[in-house]
């Protein structure tokens, strides 16, 4: 189990989490399948179950570090049909009757199309993951929109009662990742070739560049003109690569082979043991990494 994006927040409050009590409560708000008539249905599952293992646990431990898993299920119904019925039943009503279909007959039709459509769209399903880090005061979330997270978070906090977090990040970083360029960057840090870069003033023009060595002739005219870093790809310690955006999330985390190959040695066929070893790697991993940049980008200044 490897994030790929990480969404993080801070806990402003110490956090105790009672192993059977939370068991329950993640229980009792169980993801359950949609019925006939719903949308879409959120709950919680065993962290192990998108591989098809059922390990009766809702959640997984490992060093304080609590792995909770959230599934979300989706009915897929493209608006393509449910207009092209509308249009058609339009249609033979317009000409049954010789007058307009009203706006308001119209919304009460698709209504009923969508009513009737409903048990037959396909299903759609996902997961999000996401830890709580009871050492270091901190939530991580394997997503890369805030809604994601938030429903991460919302339906966490529905369970266990309270869960008091904010941004790790407190500011814009654009000011010290643009340092990150013109200064140098923190021990441990290693720019690559990609960034993206946004002017100051009313127009707000944005330049993407991909395989662009950062410290060319062309990226320092760039930053000569006026224009911040908005997003900028790095490698840490020779543990993973990821692009930091300034809000201070980061999208195509990569973990590094050094760090995957630590857990070749458990067989495949193993595959709890293998997602057990694999977070446990990951999320101390990621504590420290986010640890760093905390303090390394002052991410808790208002």
């Amino acid at each position: 189990m490897w994030f790929k994006n990480l969404k993080a927040y801070q806990l402003t409050q110490p956090l105790s989490l009672d192993e059977d009590d939370l068991q329950q409560v993640l229980n009792e708000n169980a993801f359950r399948p949609c019925g006939s008539q719903d949308t879409a249905t959120m709950g919680f599952a065993s962290p192990f179950s998108q591989v098809g293992k059922e390990s009766g646990a809702m959640f997984h431990k490992v060093q304080e570090r609590y792995w909770i898993t959230v599934k979300k299920q989706e009915k897929i119904l493209p608006a393509a049909v449910v207009n092209a019925e509308l249009a058609d039943k339009v249609a033979q009503i317009e000409m049954e009757t010789g007058s307009p279909v009203s706006k308001k007959q119209q919304s009460d039709l698709k209504q009923e199309i969508t009513t009737r459509l409903l048990p037959q769209a396909f299903k759609k399903n996902s997961y999000i993951h996401g830890f709580i880090s009871i050492p270091e005061r901190m939530v991580v979330i394997d997503a890369s929109a805030d809604g994601k997270a938030e429903g991460w978070l919302a339906l966490v906090r529905k369970a266990i009662g309270s869960l008091p977090v904010v941004p790790l990040a407190r500011h814009s970083l654009q000011s010290e990742l643009t340092h990150w360029l013109t200064d140098g960057t923190p021990e441990g840090i290693t720019l690559t070739e990609e960034a993206e870069f946004k002017s100051t003033d009313e127009l707000e023009s944005v330049v993407r560049v991909k395989n662009q060595p950062l410290d060319s002739d062309e990226i320092k005219m760039h930053l000569d003109s006026g224009k911040l870093v908005q997003k900028v790809g790095f490698e840490y310690q020779e543990t993973l690569t990821a692009i930091i955006a300034e809000d201070g999330s980061f999208k195509r985390v990569k973990f590094t082979d050094r760090l995957k190959e630590e857990t070749d040695d458990i067989p495949k066929d193993q595959v709890e043991a293998r997602l057990d070893a694999e977070f446990a790697l990951m999320s101390a991993e990621l504590s420290a990494f986010l640890d760093f940049m905390r303090t390394s980008l002052s991410l808790e200044q208002e």
